[in-house]
């Protein structure tokens, strides 16, 4: 067992590190629950509204119900609100707070305290020294609204949303920026830090640069929550995938002993260290292991020539051009067995255009080496279309003489109210023009899309807004269904997990919770399963289990088959504070893969594609 201050060496604020956000929040429901006993019900929390704290407030909520915990003493703070909100209209956004806790929960009227109206001095005296505080953390470290360049002396005060938050805050206002507020009121950095004790959280892949900031790097406003860095009494919860940059899970051997008969353990290590010294893997030599904190692997499987030659074996074997299987082959070092073939192949997109974008050259491959290939788009993606863009295909339609439901379209789009579902006729077209889009990449390169591509319509995601439905065994039946039709040997499926809550992640726990009912089936023992990523994040090279090289000329083909997505083009808000549309960013992501095998002494690629066997 590791000396707890050797595991918190790096750390400025403890980092709490829980295999996912239930169990994390099973362990932060248990600290606010023996607070509220502890001071026999006159108890001041301060709660954060958003996605982060979802799971806590169910697991709160259940508690409650069963008889753990009464809130009817309980003061509540609120971190922030938008300016001059009531706490009650749709827009408003501690209207979460009464539907995922409040509501739900025995606190007394007139407890609950939001920083709104024009006196925030009397809100900031009343959230002086709260008994305990958990927030959420956003991706560049924000806490409440305080953002980067925040003074750390600063109280409840209002403040200017920057573009980059309200784009963030958009998806509450079915990404209409213009429909999200310009200003809010938030707790102060002073506020916050005269806590007790505050609790952070911080779940999925979106969130490692920050937690990595605020946890090992120095205390600076450009990373709010770091500011909190030197309190008496804080931790940071954070799940497997945020906590993914942290040093004692990137480069354990930094920090105690390591499993070195764990193959992938000794590959990330030999890769982090070629990128360390700036060396290719057969160039290492035993001064790097020893300099850089690997000589206990040395000493477990060296000597370090045999390392370095096994490491490189194994990369080099990661490499096909084949994704389905070379026919007649020896596949003894193959990551994919050459028989059957062809293979009945299903990728699964949790969006419209997710399969071309994240692994487009793989899917053309599969299709251009005559394997039986399947799309299935999970959701439908229609709150994700512009009105603009409905409004030009209705006039389309109408200058082609199709008919003209200009009028009746422009109606349905004034009728919409800011932060309510849109209108189900509205999504209808949005539904379609996406599914054209669809049918048309895969056209261009020779997928028939009346036999090949099935829209699966997920009910879960059917709610008409950003916010969507728990998933339900409705949405694993039709997932089922389809498995039971094509009999797969290959799933490819989104390996994705930057948002516990977000799409992509419902959609693979649908599928791996239909693979599990459907385990006993004959033909699951010859399925394999890949995972691929989407535009923003990519496996890491330690990880990796099959790597497709993509020619030039056939990352050109899967750049025209993204740019079928028309409707996913230059108008809509990207989330976060890249400005690339998604084919620049999965160009370049395949691109800076290939130039990293390169660096290691493999072979130089144009591109390449990814993927991790589940």
């Amino acid at each position: 067992m590791i000396d707890n201050q050797v595991v918190h060496a790096y750390e400025n604020i403890p980092a709490q590190i829980r295999e996912d956000e239930a169990q994390a929040c099973h362990e932060i429901a248990d600290i606010i629950v023996e607070g509220i006993k502890a001071s026999h019900g006159d108890f001041k929390l301060g709660l954060t509204a958003g996605r982060t704290p979802l799971s806590l407030y169910k697991e709160l909520v259940s508690r409650h119900k069963a008889g753990e915990v009464s809130f009817a003493g309980v003061k509540v703070f609120a971190i922030d609100e938008y300016y001059h909100a009531t706490g009650h209209a749709a827009q408003d956004r501690n209207r979460k707070l009464h539907e995922d806790l409040l509501d739900h929960i025995d606190i007394a009227p007139g407890n609950f305290f939001v920083p709104g109206g024009d006196d925030y001095a009397e809100f900031d005296a009343m959230a002086e020294g709260l008994d305990l505080i958990v927030i959420g953390v956003g991706p560049q470290g924000q806490i409440g609204f305080n953002e980067a360049g925040c003074n750390p002396k600063s109280r409840t005060r209002a403040v200017a949303l920057s573009y980059n938050a309200r784009k963030y805050h958009a998806r509450g206002f079915n990404g209409s920026l213009a429909d999200t507020p310009k200003s809010g009121v938030t707790m102060g950095v002073a506020t916050i830090a005269s806590a007790k004790k505050i609790v952070l959280m911080a779940w999925g892949e979106s969130k490692a640069d920050a937690v990595k900031a605020l946890v090992e790097g120095p205390s600076s406003s450009a990373c709010p929550a770091s500011l909190l860095q030197g309190h008496r009494n804080i931790c940071i919860y954070v799940d497997a995938n945020s906590s993914e940059k942290l040093v004692r899970v990137e480069s354990p051997w930094l920090v105690g002993s390591c499993n070195w008969d764990d193959p992938k353990m000794v590959r990330t290590a030999v890769v982090w260290l070629c990128e360390r010294v700036h060396k290719p893997i057969l160039k290492l030599e035993l001064q790097d292991y020893l300099a850089n904190s690997l000589g206990e692997l040395v000493e477990a499987k060296g000597p370090y020539d045999m390392i370095n030659i096994g490491v490189f074996n194994e990369l080099q074997h990661t490499i096909t051009g084949w994704p389905g299987g070379k026919p007649n082959a020896d596949d003894s070092t193959r990551p994919v067995k050459s028989t059957p073939f062809p293979k009945r192949v299903v990728i699964f997109s949790p969006h419209p255009d997710d399969d071309v974008i994240s692994m487009g050259g793989t899917f053309i491959r599969l299709v251009e080496q005559g394997h039986d290939v399947h799309v299935a788009y999970e959701t439908s993606g229609n709150v994700a279309v512009h009105d603009d863009v409905v409004v030009q295909h209705i006039d389309a339609a109408r200058e082609l003489g199709y008919g003209d439901r200009m009028d009746e379209v422009e109606k349905i789009i004034a009728s919409k109210v800011p932060g309510e579902p849109e209108p189900r006729p509205l999504l209808e077209l949005k539904g379609a023009i996406r599914r054209s889009e669809a049918r048309g990449a895969v056209r261009s390169f020779g997928l028939n899309p009346d036999t090949n591509a099935h829209f699966l319509n997920l009910p879960f995601y059917e709610t008409g807004g950003i916010k969507k439905s728990p998933r339900t065994q409705k949405d694993i039946d039709i997932i089922k269904a389809l498995l039971q039709e094509i009999k797969p040997h290959q799933i490819y499926m989104a390996g994705d997990l930057a948002d516990p809550h977000g799409t992509h992640r419902v959609c693979t726990e649908a599928v791996l919770e239909a693979l599990k009912q459907l385990s006993g089936e004959a033909w699951m023992s010859e399925c394999v399963c890949w995972l691929y990523r989407g535009a923003w994040m990519e496996w890491e090279i330690g990880k990796v289990d099959m790597a497709v090289p993509l020619s030039p000329g056939e990352l050109i083909k899967k750049r025209h088959a993204i740019y079928r997505h028309l409707s996913q083009k230059d108008i809509m808000p990207f989330p976060g504070d890249d400005p690339r549309e998604f084919w620049q960013r999965a160009e370049e992501r395949t691109q800076n893969t290939a130039r990293r095998y390169n660096d290691l002494g493999m072979a130089e690629y144009q591109a390449m594609e990814v993927f991790v066997r589940l």
